[in-house]
C-alpha cells in the first residue's frame, strides 16, 4: 500500500530528476540484474559535489517526456556497494549538484540558492502531498470546467517544484487554493472616479461589468456620487491594506473599503484567476503570492495587451476563420492610478467566461488531461479512451490513434494556421490549452491567457493597420527566430508532447506511432501554408533540436520569467524526436546528387 508521503516523495524527485536529466546532466543509461533476478533499465548520475554515484531504475520510458522512476540506489564513488535510499533523501544530492554552476567567485551565492531551492522543493512535496490528501478525483463521464481546473495534484512535470508556494498560509490555502476547491467573496473597494482608469473593448464599460458582478442595488446602494466599484481578491486586499499609499488614500475618503459581497468565486488552476459558473465573467488579480518561479503581478501593459489583443482578435474575423477553435478574450481591465507607481495593486483582467454552468461540462485543461496518475486511478485521458474503446468495441490503440488526429485537427492545425495567415503565434502550454472533450473525442480547442500573444515582427503593418495601439504596447512584437523557439516549445513540447507521452505511458498507443502522425500532420501543412506557419512547421522536421525552457537553471538563477526582460536565456535546446537523422541522410545525398 503506497502512503500520500511516498507517492509525494516519489512523484517530487521524478519531477525534479527530469529536470535535471535535461538541463545539467543527461547521466548514463544502464542495466543490472536486481536482488530479485530482474534485469533493471536505468541512468547512472555521477554527483560531484557529494561524491556519490545514485542510480534510478526507470519504470517507463517516453521519447518526448518524463522519464518514470522506480528504485533509487547510491554509493560512494569508491565504494562498490550499492544501497537503497528514498527519494528525499537523494533529492538533496541532486540539488547540490546542480548548484555547481555557481562554482568560482560565486561560490558565497551558491550556497544561498542551493538552500533556496531545497526549501522550495520541500514546500513543493509538502504541497503533493496535502494535495493528494484532498483530492477529488476526475471521472472521464462526468466533470465540469471548474472541477478540472481544480484536478491538478502534481503540477507541469516539467518543473523542479511545480507544487512550490510561498505566501499563503496553511489556513489560507482551504479557501484560496483550487486544489482544496473552496469558494469566496471577492472584496469590495469604492475607488473615486479620478483615481480610476479603465479600459474596453467591448461596449460595456469595465465599471459596468465589475458592477454587474453584484445585485443592482447592493453596488448603488454601498456607492456614493463619484466613486467606482472595484473588486479585488481577498489575499491582495489584505496585502494593499497595509500598503502606505493605500493607506492614505483611506484617510483621505478617496479609497473606502466595503468589505466582502456578492456571489462566491473559486480559483482555477492559475490561483489569481477565479470563475464563478454563474457569471459570464473571470477575474485575474496580481496576488502577494510566488508560485513556481513567479510573484503572480498584473503588469500595466498586459492589461492594454488583452483589450489590443481582442481588437485583433474581433477585427481580423478570427473567431469565425477557425471554426472549433477559440480564444478565450480578456477584452476589460480596471485599474487604479497612483503618483509615481506603474502599478498600483488594484490591476484587475476581466476574461470572458464561456464555461458558465450548463456549458462547462467536459472541459479540460492538457495538464489535467495529462496529469500523473492519483493512487487506485488512471489518468484522465486514459480514462476517456479506455472508455471509447469499450463503448465502439475497437483496439485501445485504433482509439487513442483516432483521439490523437481530432486532437492535432483541433488544437495544432489551427495554432500553426493562425500563425501563418496573421503572423500570431500563441503560448499554448498544457495548462492555457483546453479541449472540449465532453463526447469524449476533442470537439473543441481554445486557448486563454493575454500574456501569451507573440505577433511576428514581418506582419507589425498589417496588424497594426487593423489595431494601432498594438504598436505601443511593449512585449507584442517579436522576430520570428525568437517566435520559432517560443511556440515549438510551448505548442509542441509542452503541449502536444504531453500527449504523446501520457499516451505511451499509459499503454494507450505507441509514442513512435503517434510522432509519425504528427511528422506527417507538420509535414502537409508545411506543403499548404505558406508563410511564417510553413517555416515553424519545417524548423520542427528538419532540425535536430528542439527548444525546451530551462524551469531548472530559472529556478537557480532566480529568474522570475514574468517579471524579466529577456528571457531568451530560459530556453535550451533539445533533441528532437521529430527529427528524421535517416530521412535526413538521405535528403541530404538526393540533394548532393542533384547538385
Amino acid at each position: 500500500m503506497h502512503t500520500t508521503q511516498l507517492i509525494a516523495e516519489r512523484a517530487t524527485f521524478q519531477s525534479f530528476a527530469n529536470c535535471y536529466l535535461r538541463e545539467i546532466n543527461p547521466g548514463m543509461a544502464v542495466r543490472h540484474v536486481d536482488g530479485d533476478g530482474r534485469t533493471v533499465e536505468g541512468i547512472e548520475w555521477t554527483l560531484a559535489a557529494p561524491r556519490i554515484i545514485l542510480r534510478a531504475e526507470i519504470t517507463s520510458r517516453s521519447a518526448c517526456g518524463p522519464c518514470h522512476f522506480g528504485t533509487l540506489w547510491t554509493r560512494p564513488v569508491t565504494d562498490p556497494q550499492w544501497r537503497s535510499v528514498e527519494p528525499m533523501s537523494a533529492l538533496p544530492w541532486l540539488v547540490q549538484d546542480a548548484c555547481r554552476l555557481f562554482e568560482g567567485s560565486q561560490r558565497e551565492s551558491a550556497r544561498a540558492y542551493e538552500l533556496g531551492l531545497m526549501l522550495r522543493v520541500l514546500q513543493s512535496y509538502q504541497h503533493t502531498a496535502e494535495n493528494i490528501e484532498v483530492a477529488r478525483p476526475l471521472s472521464a463521464d462526468r466533470f465540469t470546467f471548474l472541477e478540472a481546473e481544480q484536478s491538478i495534484v502534481y503540477g507541469h512535470w516539467l518543473h523542479p517544484t511545480p507544487k512550490s508556494r510561498q505566501g499563503m498560509t496553511f489556513w489560507q490555502q482551504e479557501t484560496y487554493a483550487p486544489e482544496y476547491s473552496g469558494h469566496f467573496r471577492l472584496s469590495y473597494f469604492a475607488a473615486a472616479d479620478h483615481l480610476v482608469r479603465q479600459d474596453s473593448a467591448r461596449t460595456q464599460t469595465a465599471a459596468a461589468i465589475v458592477r454587474s458582478l453584484v445585485p443592482a442595488g447592493l453596488a448603488q446602494e454601498r456607492l456614493r456620487s463619484g466613486e467606482t466599484l472595484v473588486p479585488m481578491h481577498p489575499l491582495q486586499a489584505d496585502a494593499l491594506m497595509l500598503d502606505p499609499d493605500i493607506q492614505g488614500l483611506i484617510e483621505s475618503g478617496s479609497l473606502r473599503p466595503l468589505g466582502s459581497f456578492g456571489p462566491a468565486f473559486s480559483a482555477t488552476s492559475s490561483v489569481r484567476t477565479v470563475y464563478s459558473p454563474d457569471h459570464p465573467w473571470m477575474l485575474k488579480f496580481s496576488l502577494p503570492v510566488r508560485i513556481t518561479n513567479s510573484l503572480r503581478i498584473n503588469r500595466r501593459h498586459e492589461l492594454e495587451a488583452g483589450v489590443a489583443i481582442a481588437k485583433l482578435v474581433d477585427r481580423a474575423g478570427i473567431a469565425a476563420r477557425y471554426g472549433t477553435f477559440g480564444i478565450i478574450q480578456d477584452p476589460a481591465y480596471i485599474t487604479l492610478d497612483l503618483p509615481d507607481r506603474e502599478e498600483s495593486g488594484f490591476e484587475i483582467i476581466l476574461r470572458e467566461n464561456p464555461f458558465v454552468q450548463g456549458r462547462d461540462r467536459g472541459i479540460a485543461t492538457i495538464a489535467a488531461l495529462t496529469a500523473d496518475l492519483l493512487p487506485g486511478r488512471a489518468s484522465l485521458l486514459s480514462q476517456i479512451v479506455r472508455r471509447l474503446a469499450d463503448a465502439t468495441a475497437q483496439s485501445l490503440s485504433r482509439v487513442a490513434t483516432i483521439w490523437f488526429e481530432r486532437y492535432l485537427d483541433h488544437a495544432l492545425e489551427p495554432l500553426l494556421r493562425l500563425y501563418d495567415d496573421f503572423g500570431i503565434a500563441l503560448e499554448a502550454h498544457q495548462q492555457n490549452s483546453l479541449v472540449d472533450v465532453s463526447t469524449g473525442f476533442p470537439s473543441a480547442f481554445y486557448y486563454r491567457d493575454n500574456q501569451g500573444f507573440y505577433l511576428a515582427e514581418s506582419h507589425r503593418a498589417s496588424l497594426a493597420a487593423l489595431v494601432p495601439e498594438t504598436e505601443r504596447i511593449d512585449g507584442l512584437y517579436f522576430d520570428e527566430a525568437e517566435i520559432r523557439d517560443r511556440f515549438a516549445y510551448y505548442a509542441i513540447v509542452n503541449q502536444v508532447f504531453s500527449i504523446i507521452s501520457r499516451m505511451g505511458h499509459d499503454g494507450l498507443a505507441d509514442e513512435e506511432a503517434l510522432l509519425s502522425l504528427l511528422r506527417r500532420r507538420l509535414a502537409t501543412l508545411a506543403l499548404v501554408m505558406t508563410g511564417a506557419g510553413r517555416r515553424f512547421a519545417e524548423s520542427l522536421l528538419h532540425a535536430p533540436t528542439i527548444a525546451s525552457k530551462a524551469n531548472l537553471r530559472a529556478r537557480l538563477f532566480g529568474v522570475d520569467e514574468l517579471q524579466a526582460h529577456d528571457t531568451s536565456s530560459l530556453y535550451r535546446r533539445i533533441s528532437n524526436p521529430l527529427w528524421d537523422g535517416e530521412q535526413a541522410a538521405i535528403e541530404r545525398q538526393v540533394h548532393a546528387i542533384a547538385s
